[in-house]
């Protein structure tokens, strides 16, 4: 199936990203919100020995009730997530594994196509005035937490580049997945005018693939970060400072490029492992146009079940808004990513990077990889023709750290008995897959937005190991929220 014959008029005609919801409605002293979204994805995996070539749907209903007073705010949200058609002939036996995301939800729902579970999405309440001071607020229960999402820059440059490529990096609610991802406990924030300091301590909740949001997981985080605002008007940048411990004591099959029998001898073992890091942002006016740059990088370091763990990653971007084309409002990035492999799979160390509990997607458009042994040197190039309309495309190229270790999938834990990362072996090979794809985010008004994708990946020497039939593979979805 040619997916960019069947997908590409319609991402070309109707998509949209929701970026202005409507005002919640009032009963009284209580305010109503909540979202519908529904979309159609149509996956052409790597051909494997399984059917690499489906199309499912999914739908995430929320329903939000709250109250705001000058002490307190609470809040309290349920979902509804709906999976219809998953392919139930997707998963390969050996490393080909489940084909695409479709796969994942089918197994993750205990092999049902269809499926489908309310639950507790988010159940806190927000102390404010803390001290009598208006700068401090702590959040108590079920809530979405992001980290790098903190404070946000009055600047619109460094505002984006935070959201869209610093973000989620770490820690994330998942929301692109039909189900998404909540923490149980508390959020403490310190905030002024230009400083942020947050500590944030929870367990993370199933959910994600599977439509059972309701129990927590035996994984305990903590973090902690400063952030401040520097320069205005025509200079203006961000410094934060970031740190994360990290405690798995679930009994699971950890997934790292171990022979199987030394991984299964270290099930009982945690993973524990301490992230440091920060990021700095600048955007400054020339006479030439807006340029901007971002530096991003973590150091880990702990203990991955019987081995030690010590990884890094680094990230470099930067960005430039040309003048000359109003009528577009033309925005180029290019970068470059690193996330540190292992080397050796029978030392005793682990060097791989971890990347927590991200939600990949966000820096993965078309997710069959993450930050995990990985290298990506990508351009891209945004388009705003109108007030509410954006197009923008990308080009990945995608490569291994390291040749010893594997091709890293997944965005962390979901469920008390997997691990939340699946990888494969590479066979000594590095070249991972070029990956081209298109967006557009079209809002049609304040409640109802559209949003359409396409992804094509063409494979490298990892996969044309791993997928030796066929090793390309395309994405396609359209999306529809609406917001009340």
């Amino acid at each position: 199936m040619d997916l960019k014959l069947v997908w590409l008029p319609l991402f070309l005609n109707f998509c949209a990203l929701c970026q202005a919801p409507p005002a919640p409605q009032r009963i009284g002293p209580l305010t109503l919100s909540g979202s519908l979204r529904t979309r159609l994805e149509a996956w052409d995996w790597f051909e494997g020995r399984a059917n690499n070539t489906y199309a499912f749907s999914g739908s995430l209903l929320r329903v939000s009730l709250g109250q705001q007073t000058r002490p307190l705010d609470w809040q309290v949200e349920v979902a509804l997530p709906v999976l219809l058609g998953l392919p139930d002939d997707a998963v390969a036996p050996g490393d080909q594994g489940q084909l695409g995301l479709g796969a994942t939800y089918y197994v993750a729902n205990s092999r049902s196509r269809n499926a489908a579970l309310p639950f507790l999405k988010q159940g806190f309440v927000r102390f404010k005035n803390l001290g009598g001071g208006a700068a401090h607020s702590l959040r108590l229960g079920r809530l979405e937490f992001i980290e790098g999402a903190e404070a946000a820059p009055s600047n619109p440059t460094l505002a984006a580049v935070k959201r869209d490529r610093i973000a989620h990096r770490l820690l994330g609610n998942f929301a692109w997945s039909h189900v998404g991802r909540s923490f149980d406990g508390a959020h403490y924030a310190y905030n002024t005018a230009r400083n942020n300091l947050t500590v944030m301590a929870a367990r993370p909740t199933r959910g994600v693939f599977q439509v059972d949001g309701w129990g927590e997981l035996d994984i305990a985080v903590v973090y902690g970060a400063f952030t401040r605002q520097l320069g205005t008007g025509r200079s203006a940048g961000e410094l934060r400072l970031f740190g994360i411990w990290y405690d798995d004591y679930r009994d699971v099959l950890k997934t790292d490029n171990r022979p199987l029998a030394l991984r299964r001898a270290d099930l009982a073992q945690s993973v524990r492992l301490g992230t440091g890091g920060g990021n700095y942002l600048h955007a400054f006016e020339t006479g030439a146009g807006t340029v901007d740059l971002m530096f991003w990088g973590a150091l880990q370091a702990g203990s991955w079940g019987t081995l030690d763990h010590g990884a890094g990653a680094l990230a470099a971007e930067a960005g430039y808004q040309p003048p000359g084309l109003p009528r577009l409002r033309p925005w180029l990035r290019g970068g470059y990513f690193y996330g540190s492999g292992d080397g050796d799979p029978l030392d005793s160390s682990h060097d791989t990077f971890f990347q927590l509990l991200p939600t990949p997607r966000w820096l993965a458009r078309f997710p069959f990889y993450n930050l995990m042994n990985n290298r990506d040197a990508f351009g891209q190039a945004i388009l705003r023709p109108h007030a509410r309309l954006t197009l923008r495309a990308e080009v990945h190229s995608l490569s291994l750290a390291s040749r010893s270790d594997l091709w890293y999938q997944g965005g962390g834990a979901f469920q008390p008995w997997t691990f939340g990362y699946t990888g494969r072996s590479g066979g000594g090979r590095r070249g991972l897959a070029t990956l081209f794809d298109l967006s557009a985010d079209y809002q049609v008004n304040p409640h109802l937005s559209v949003t359409g994708y396409y992804a094509n990946a063409q494979g490298g020497d990892v996969m044309k190991f791993v997928y030796p039939s066929g090793h390309d593979a395309q994405l396609a979805y359209a999306e529809l929220t609406y917001r009340f």
